[in-house]
Order: structure tokens, then sequence, then C-alpha cells
């Protein structure tokens, strides 16, 4: 074998291992995910679309794994390759335990992405009131604008969110 095909092998070997790391945070497989990351697996490893495995963990609603991955040092605030954080995600989703997870482990509540929409502006553009009340109570900022101009109070008028819309108006 040629020292070009042994890199290709190894290539793919480190691929295909890389692909299983991410399928077991998908899947919220936190004890093999844990023993991979107590051997020295970087708690931040992100795939070709920047999603970590922490971001891939929340979305998918594994609060066991993202509390392992953020208990071995995973960065809450990481963002993928669109910008997006695990709580915008988790805010998407409208998985509220998840957002008080993340949010009790230091994510940003005013975390935004590079155009400016923040957690709270996705919780009202779903219609998501209870994340909306958790995310106001964890600081967010009622009045953000994104690149556009628009507010949470906005994107829920917008969208037609009529329990989001109700929620914000109330505090504003």
């Amino acid at each position: 074998m040629s020292e070009q095909d042994k890199a290709a092998a190894l290539d793919d070997a480190t691929l295909e291992f890389a692909n299983k790391v991410f399928d077991l945070a998908r899947a919220g497989d936190a004890h093999n995910l844990v023993a991979l990351l107590d051997q020295g697996l970087p708690a931040d490893l992100r795939n070709h679309k920047g999603d970590s495995l922490l971001m891939l963990a929340s979305y998918h609603g594994h609060a066991d794994t993202v509390r392992a991955l953020l208990e071995r040092g995973a960065d809450p605030d990481l963002r993928n390759n669109n910008g997006q954080t695990p709580l915008a995600g988790a805010a998407f989703k409208g998985d509220l335990a998840m957002v008080e997870l993340l949010l009790a482990h230091g994510a940003d509540v005013e975390g935004a992405t590079p155009d400016g929409k923040t957690a709270l502006m996705m919780a009202a553009m779903f219609n998501r009131g209870e994340i909306i009340d958790s995310l106001l109570a964890h600081g967010a900022r009622i009045d953000a604008t994104d690149a556009g101009g628009a507010t949470a109070l906005s994107a829920a008028r917008q969208m037609g969110a009529a329990q989001a819309l109700e929620r914000l108006s109330a505090r504003h």
C-alpha cells in the first residue's frame, strides 16, 4: 500500500469515526459519548455544517447528553455555519426543558445570528409561549432588533403567532 493509499484509508477511517461520533450525539447516546470525551475527544467537535455535538444533541432533545457535554466543557454559544446557537435551535423546536438547561449552563440569552435574530425572536415567530416567558425571565430584551429592524413582537405579528403576540404585547 502506497503512502497516499494509507493516507486515504486513514482519512476514510477518520471520517467514519467522526460520523459515528456525531450519530452518538444525534441519538442521545450519552454513555458512549462520555467515554470518548473522557478519552480526550474535544467537547466542541463540529461537523462539516459547523454543528457541534451540543447543537446536535440539543436539537434532538437529548437532555442527558447535553448535560454531559456541558459538564465537559462544551460551549453553549458555539454557532454553526449558519450562525445558529443551540439555544435558538431549542427555541425553534419548542423544547422548554432544553432552553432551561442551556440557560442554566450559561447560554447567552441574547446570542444572535449574523442577521440579528435572537432566540426570543425564534420563539415568537413559532408561537412558543412558554419559551418566550422563560427567555424574558432570563433577561432577553423584548426590544432587540434584527438586521431588518424587526423585533420579537413584529416577528410574531408577521407570522400570525397569536399566543406569542399576546405574551409579548403584555410586556411591551
